[in-house]
């Protein structure tokens, strides 16, 4: 890696790139007053607050599809999140895989714009205060450029991620009394209103609650679900269900805590000195940009369009195997020890996940 370098103008900085040729940008979240200096003769005076929301954080029904992860020490290999322990030896080191597919960039949106939403009800911050981006791989960066957060220190940071993702958060101290079956109502504000809207969710779609392995519940709500709908902006569901009790409100309302909070990277947000990737530059395992966009434009962002760089030009591989992913319009694989002519784009994709070979370079059509 090259560090340390800072630039007088947008014109400098570019030509160095061209002279280096890096398969990654980074550049840091941090102010300095020395920033060519070592670490410690840098000077910090701040930084932009960053949250990072990866596919890899998040629990998806795909990842055993398309994920595979291999022990560095014994080989093992298998599907899905990498384990804690290799169950064949016991390691802890592995190598992986992990490809960015709908479903998975589809539920980090979701928990981006929940993210955008706190920020900017809870915390008061302004969309032009937000800079909002795909990553490039399995995920999105939303960074706060804004006074107010510059100087937090990392505590103060880890503060604002624990809000964000409810951590020792008790539904009792924000209006819920499971005893007397008493609650907050969607009209409130932080938290007390995202228990609301988290467990109306829940009681409209008790489907939901048997997933979450409480079927007796899923049950009871099921046969009141009418009930429910017809009256809760009148009530609220609070006193108005029955047979519940008292420990399957304090169930239900832990799981609306869980279903409102933010998936996001603790380690990231807490970092006061991060590195992060440069807007419009290339992702070096994926081949796609990080891009820009307003926040307003997030529901209908489609990264697997808009992120594309490579969008001329043919390529013939040698591929070992590959799952089936969309770039643009088109569909490709599965491939399995195949050798195809394909679009650069997905040629590239390929190429940066270590599964393909190329044979020729690449002719212009």
């Amino acid at each position: 890696m090259i560090r340390h370098k800072s630039f007088k103008n947008a014109e400098s900085f570019r030509e160095f790139l061209k002279g280096v040729s890096p398969s990654d940008v980074y550049y840091s979240s941090a102010y300095y007053e020395n920033p060519e200096e070592e670490m410690s003769g840098k000077a910090w005076v701040g930084a932009d607050l960053i949250f990072d929301i990866d596919a890899d954080h998040i629990p998806t029904p795909c990842d055993k599809l398309h994920d595979i992860w291999t022990c560095k020490e014994c080989h093992l290999s298998g599907g899905g999140a990498k384990p804690e322990k290799c169950p064949q030896c016991g390691a802890q080191r592995f190598s992986g895989i992990a490809w960015p597919c709908g479903i998975c960039l589809e539920s980090a949106k979701r928990e981006t714009m929940k993210l955008i939403d706190i920020l900017e009800q809870d915390f008061g911050f302004s969309k032009q205060e937000l800079i909002v981006a795909f990553s490039g791989h399995r995920g999105y960066h939303v960074q706060v450029e804004d006074e107010a957060v510059r100087t937090l220190d990392s505590m103060a940071r880890r503060e604002i991620a624990d809000y964000l993702m409810g951590t020792g958060l008790e539904p009792t101290l924000h209006g819920v009394d499971a005893k007397v079956c008493v609650g907050p109502s969607l009209e409130d504000t932080g938290w007390k209103g995202r228990i609301a809207k988290g467990t109306y969710e829940l009681l409209s779609a008790p489907e939901e609650l048997e997933k979450a392995g409480l079927r007796k519940i899923s049950s009871v709500i099921a046969g009141q679900r009418r009930q429910i709908q017809d009256r809760w902006n009148r009530k609220g569901p609070w006193g108005l269900i029955t047979g519940v009790g008292t420990e399957g409100w304090e169930e239900i309302t832990q799981l609306a805590v869980a279903r409102q909070s933010v998936k996001i990277d603790t380690v990231v947000t807490a970092d006061v000195h991060r590195l992060i990737r440069l807007a419009n530059t290339i992702h070096g395992e994926t081949g796609l940009k990080k891009t820009l966009f307003s926040p307003d434009h997030i529901e209908g962002f489609d990264p697997f369009k808009r992120a594309v760089a490579f969008e001329q030009d043919y390529v013939t591989i040698d591929i070992a195997e590959a799952p089936r992913f969309r770039l643009g319009e088109k569909v490709y694989g599965p491939f399995k020890n195949e050798r195809v002519e394909l679009p650069m784009a997905p040629a590239m994709l390929l190429l940066c996940k270590g599964v393909a070979e190329a044979l020729e370079e690449p002719a212009v059509v």
